[in-house]
């Protein structure tokens, strides 16, 4: 018997507004973009040139 796909339900219009203004703000979703964000407005510069410097072999 075939069963026709299931339709995902409608995204609700609250999370689409949010995610509206995550891409207004240009948020990154990567974990470590956003901790070098975190270390950088902690100030703590050590640990960023760190992170930044294991993160030279990716690109």
């Amino acid at each position: 018997m075939f069963n026709p796909p299931s339709i995902p339900p409608p995204i609700p219009t609250e999370l689409l507004q949010k995610l509206e203004r995550c891409f207004k703000q240009e948020c990154d979703i990567d974990p470590l973009i956003l901790r070098l964000r975190n270390l950088r407005s902690d100030g703590a510069w050590a640990e960023v040139c760190c992170l930044e410097q294991e993160l030279l072999p990716l690109f």
